[in-house]
């Protein structure tokens, strides 16, 4: 009698063991799934919304850039370039409209005029040669907008 309850308390110890040993059922991993899935959207979200915070401030750092530029451009032909000679007054020499005397540049670095965070060439607006406005369209590239999607102008840094 002894061995046989013995051998039952073996095997029942035996069946415990090799229960432990199985391995996850298809609800545990599915429940585990589901967990992750929605900690990556939280996660990805959030990443998603810095990206674009960090294009907007990345659009206003080269707006002050070319403002910086266009002061110096001022400081040297007594006015800003035109709406027609554009931000390309800042590389090369204007050969339209009133043409400067005294255009001493390039007064940016590099080749070619920055663009904002998302890729698109800033528009340039000089009506008079004493003021000027940089304008980017924001992330949808139209005119308007709201968060993200705002237009970004020197006129309002």
């Amino acid at each position: 009698m002894k061995n046989t309850l013995k051998h039952n308390l073996l095997q029942s110890t035996v069946k415990k063991e090799i229960k432990r040993h199985r391995g996850f059922s298809f609800i545990e991993v599915m429940v585990v799934i589901i967990i992750l899935g929605l900690l990556s959207s939280i996660v990805g979200v959030y990443l998603f919304d810095s990206a674009e915070k960090a294009k907007v401030d990345a659009t206003k750092t080269q707006i002050k850039g070319l403002e910086t530029a266009l002061d110096l451009y001022r400081l040297h032909n007594s006015r800003y370039p035109s709406s027609e000679q554009g931000l390309k007054a800042l590389l090369e020499k204007p050969e339209v409209g009133l043409i400067p005397k005294n255009w001493n540049g390039p007064y940016l670095r590099g080749n070619n005029i920055p663009e904002d965070g998302w890729g698109t060439p800033f528009r340039f607006v000089s009506e008079n040669g004493n003021e000027y406005e940089i304008i980017s369209l924001g992330a949808d590239g139209i005119d308007g907008g709201a968060d993200l999607d705002a237009d970004i102008s020197s006129s309002e840094l």
